[in-house]
């Protein structure tokens, strides 16, 4: 492996390389309105194989996996798809393969991705979480963190979430075993809380048990929004698909509660089971999947709301929170011409990445299925008029996890940008060039707290999780 120092620099060069802002418009195949905006769809790249996970990395790259076993990095200005490992043991067999994946938060010092996937050991059907390194371009070393979960063909779940203390989230489905869902000696129809090399966290709601909620039936979305809160989505059986509210040690209530505890038997094993009720359910389902949180103020009317895409149902749904986030206030339904869509992610710039999964037996395939669209709004620039370090600094999204996105209108000088602690210590610095209006700052590392982030006379408030 290459010394850390020089990873983070490649890392570091890679990301400023990348050509996110000069880059020439794709054709746009669509627009919709959200509110005030008009949201452009593109295709960023064609002639995939059922993408089933995209995050965003600290490279400023998408990461993809498909569900064939193939790990790539796709360049989001240039669409260009740059394999980077095909996991040979991955075992596909109808909704079962490579599936989720997560990206150690410390990135440039721990250069670690998590990946879930189903395989086949001695005829039986399984999944398991592997660690991969990353270095000189390829991801290898795989670490297996758990493995020999009962899987079956369906039902496999999963994604992976983590979380700002280091803990990593999994879902698991209950593979066709309803039963075990409710069973916690089980890992089936749970979301489980492991560290990030393997062992089980003192905190978890059980001691020496990775279950941090139980009663799922097949959860294949995962998100915290910068308030702290966790949700998910999960597939109901015909009826009652949920938006459900993520809390330790929860009851969901699958298989003895289907959506809402509204029936009386149902009413009698919540009240006794701790069952925490969805959000929102959809009824007929729709076949819920990759779930994010717009920060953005890109698009306006999506801000602070949770974005849901769907595979029967082929949508993207807009789901706005109340202020606490445990209510969802209304549901608009968008990007209905696509067919199933599986994955999303939001760049720091507000660009909303999302994956169709036309190819994976259950859909009609166009020709250039499947691919990647952009959802962006372009006509969200900065004003490029004379200004000067003095002028208004924004930074976003705010809280910030990973990095924030700082605009400046575009000075006529270089500007220094500094960022200060709680007690006025310099804590990072970057610097805009003469005529650059954006640029991406890292904050990994840096304990949670509020900080001060200032250009000239300009200083605006920071608050990292």
């Amino acid at each position: 492996m290459k010394p850390l120092a020089t990873f983070a620099t490649t890392l570091l060069l890679a990301a400023t390389a990348t050509p996110l802002l000069a880059q020439t418009p794709l054709p746009v195949l669509t627009t919709f309105p959200v509110g005030s905006a008009t949201v452009s769809v593109s295709a960023l790249t064609t002639g995939l194989a059922v993408p089933w996970e995209l995050v965003w990395g600290p490279d400023n790259f998408i990461w993809m996996t498909e569900r064939g076993g193939r790990i790539s990095r796709v360049n989001p200005a240039t669409g260009a798809v740059t394999p980077l490992l095909t996991l040979a043991d991955v075992s596909t067999s109808s909704e079962g393969g490579l599936l989720g994946m997560a990206l150690h938060p410390d990135f440039a010092t721990s250069p670690y991705v998590y990946v879930v996937y189903n395989y086949t050991d001695n005829g039986t059907y399984l999944e398991k979480l592997v660690r991969l390194t990353y270095t000189n371009g390829t991801l290898g070393a795989p670490l297996v963190l758990l493995g020999s979960i009962p899987a079956t063909s369906t039902h496999s779940g999963s994604r992976l979430l983590i979380l700002p203390d280091r803990t990593l989230l999994i879902s698991t489905g209950d593979a066709q075993q309803q039963p075990q869902a409710q069973n916690p000696a089980s890992l089936n129809g749970k979301i489980l809380r492991l560290n990030l090399d393997g062992t089980i966290p003192a905190n978890n709601p059980t001691a020496s048990s990775p279950v941090y909620t139980l009663g799922h039936r097949n959860p294949q979305g995962l998100v915290r929004s910068p308030a702290g809160r966790v949700y998910s989505s999960e597939h109901g059986p015909n009826n009652d698909d949920e938006l459900n509210l993520i809390e330790p040690g929860r009851n969901y209530g699958w298989p003895n509660v289907e959506g809402l505890c509204d029936l009386p038997a149902e009413q009698t094993f919540c009240t006794q089971n701790n069952v925490r009720e969805p959000l929102t359910v959809w009824t007929p389902t729709l076949g819920v999947a990759g779930l994010s949180y717009y920060s953005s103020p890109a698009i306006p009317g999506w801000q602070n709301h949770l974005l849901l895409v769907s595979l029967k149902g082929s949508r993207l749904t807009d789901l706005p929170l109340n202020a606490a986030g445990d209510a969802i206030a209304s549901r608009t339904d968008y990007l209905t011409t696509f067919g199933r869509l599986r994955a999303i992610c939001v760049s720091p710039q507000g660009r909303v990445y999302v994956g169709t999964s036309n190819q994976d037996g259950r859909g009609n395939p166009a020709a250039t299925d499947d691919r990647i669209l952009v959802l962006e709004n372009r006509d969200f620039v900065v004003t490029a008029t004379t200004g000067t370090a003095a002028a208004q600094l924004r930074l976003y999204p705010n809280p910030a996890q990973r990095t924030i996105m700082l605009e400046l209108p575009a000075p006529t000088a270089a500007a220094t940008v500094i960022v200060r602690d709680a007690l006025g210590r310099t804590v990072r610095t970057t610097r805009f060039l003469a005529g650059q209006t954006r640029l991406t700052l890292s904050v990994e590392g840096l304990m949670p707290g509020l900080y001060s982030v200032q250009t000239g006379r300009s200083t605006q408030r920071l608050v990292v999780e």
